[in-house]
């Protein structure tokens, strides 16, 4: 294979891992990242002794990171120092409730259940049942496969098994059948917020998160989620993959419906066999393509569902939180509304829910001792648009929250680094559509056949691999994302995950 040269757009996690399966398989493959280092999403900066992960923060599904490193002949164990947290987090319900701490084990998790709705652990038990059934489906039949045509999805078979998974309810009314309570509902559908949809649209099929979160657990690699993006720039380094950053592309270059190669921002024109992108998928087919070699038109972008965009905001504090985990939630009273406010009127949350991650309850080396590293994330609609002078208020109102409820009334005080991170910022560093945080949102038709294919409809060796193709959003989605387009490129029509390269 070392006669086929590979170009791979973007150095994401589905860019860095598609080299490293492309680059053990033999193929001469290089990478060309337009910022300063690889990763994407999943990148890092350091400040004043801080170390921030700059975007993914939680480590689920274990189970795909194991095979992929199987996969291209690793053990993770020699990459990644994994702790599994417990608690996995904290949940903080405002004034609907007491704080509860959730554990990856359902008989410790139970008497919280029965504190927020007597009677549902049973419901629960049943309930997480069916979502790890669902999971094993999920995972057996439909994420590890290619579509080549809408047969495909609806052959007879994947029907029936898509019965199983309720893929035409939407979520809310498949969590109510279980339990009444608002707040166990809200326990049971957050992770749909890491999918980019809310509860309302999202397809009952991701019911499957819980799942993971509940049954599998969270994990943390010390070091923080980057260690996972050095881990694959080192397995594709070791394969023989070339990494070019600060090297943005400016044109894939076609010839007779072929790709011949790529053009970068410097004018060098660059010939390869095959090139797959990385990058955010409306800004290869809009920005690196011709108009007559995309596969997607303007009529198509306009009508596609978003992913929440967010307002992040990086801070090194000064002393220790108490009242903190590792993984810490604050939800909204009005669950509704938030969505509204991001999915169908965007407008900046009245009362939004959010995350913050408090790396250094764990992992001592990503702040100055006797300090806290804080990630805050807050959900907003993607394309939102602001002043600065907006920004900073909101995020000094997310800051004064914060103080409420986790209960650190001088956090403010207390601030010596911080670092705003939002829509503009999404748009300008990942070339994220309408600057959304996560990409293409999981609807019913954006999810499986109906999301965008992962090979060029008018390009023969053009390919596509990340969050905006299919099996979607997140770094294990990634993962499974580049096995998809290697078996695309090396014709393999297995349905389930590969044994060997």
């Amino acid at each position: 294979m070392k006669d086929k040269k590979v170009a791979i757009v973007g150095a994401g996690i589905g860019g860095l891992a598609t080299a490293c399966l492309l680059s053990k398989k033999g193929f001469d493959v290089t990478v060309f990242e337009k910022n300063e280092q690889p990763g994407g999403r999943c990148s890092i900066f350091e400040k004043d002794g801080f170390l921030f992960d700059m975007g993914p923060s939680w480590y689920l599904m274990p189970d795909v990171f194991e095979h992929f490193f199987d996969l291209v002949g690793e053990k993770i164990q020699d990459h990644l120092d994994l702790i599994k947290l417990n608690p996995s987090y904290r949940v903080f319900f405002k004034d609907e409730g007491p704080t509860v701490d959730l554990f990856a084990d359902l008989e410790k998790d139970a008497p919280v259940f029965e504190k927020l709705e007597k009677g549902s652990f049973k419901k629960i038990k049943e309930y997480m049942k069916k979502s790890e059934e669902h999971y094993r489906i999920a995972m057996d039949k439909f994420i590890y496969k290619n579509y080549d045509s809408i047969f495909d999805f609806f052959s007879l078979d994947l029907i029936i098994e898509g019965l199983k998974l309720n893929i035409l309810s939407k979520m809310q009314s498949y969590v109510e059948r279980y339990v009444k309570d608002s707040r166990i509902q809200k326990l049971l559908q957050y992770q749909l917020v890491f999918l980019g949809n809310s509860p309302y649209n999202a397809p009952a099929i991701y019911n499957i998160m819980s799942h993971v979160d509940f049954n599998m657990g969270v994990f943390y690699p010390q070091g923080g989620i980057y260690k996972i993006t050095e881990a694959l720039v080192n397995i594709s380094k070791k394969y023989g993959a070339k990494y070019r950053l600060n090297t943005p592309v400016s044109k894939i270059n076609t010839e007779d419906g072929k790709v011949t190669g790529l053009t970068t921002n410097k004018g060098d024109e660059i010939p390869f066999d095959i090139v797959i992108s990385n990058a955010d998928l409306h800004h290869t087919e809009t920005s690196l393509l011709s108009e007559e070699d995309r596969s997607y038109d303007q009529k198509y972008w306009d009508k596609r569902v978003l992913a929440p965009s967010g307002l992040v905001l990086y801070l090194g504090v000064e002393g220790k939180i108490d009242n903190a985990l590792h993984h810490n939630l604050i939800f909204s009273k009005d669950w509704k509304k938030n969505f509204s406010q991001i999915f169908d009127r965007p407008v900046w949350p009245d009362d939004p829910s959010f995350y913050i991650c408090v790396p250094s309850k764990t992992d001592p080396s990503v702040a100055p001792e006797g300090k806290e590293n804080m990630f805050v994330f807050v959900p907003i609609a993607s394309d939102l648009d602001y002043s600065e002078e907006q920004l900073g208020t909101y995020a000094d109102r997310i800051i004064s929250t914060i103080q409420k409820e986790m209960g650190i009334p001088d956090l403010n005080k207390r601030i010596l680094v911080k670092r705003i991170f939002c829509v503009k910022d999404f748009k300008d560093r990942y070339n994220s559509f309408r600057g959304s945080a996560l990409g293409l949102a999981h609807t019913l038709f954006q999810t499986a056949i109906f999301r965008p294919d992962n090979t060029s409809k008018k390009v023969g060796g053009l390919f596509y691999t990340g969050g905006n193709t299919n099996p979607g959003i997140g770094v294990p989605m990634c993962l499974i994302s580049a096995e998809l387009a290697y078996k695309r490129i090396i014709k393999n029509k297995n349905a389930g995950p590969l044994n060997k390269l």
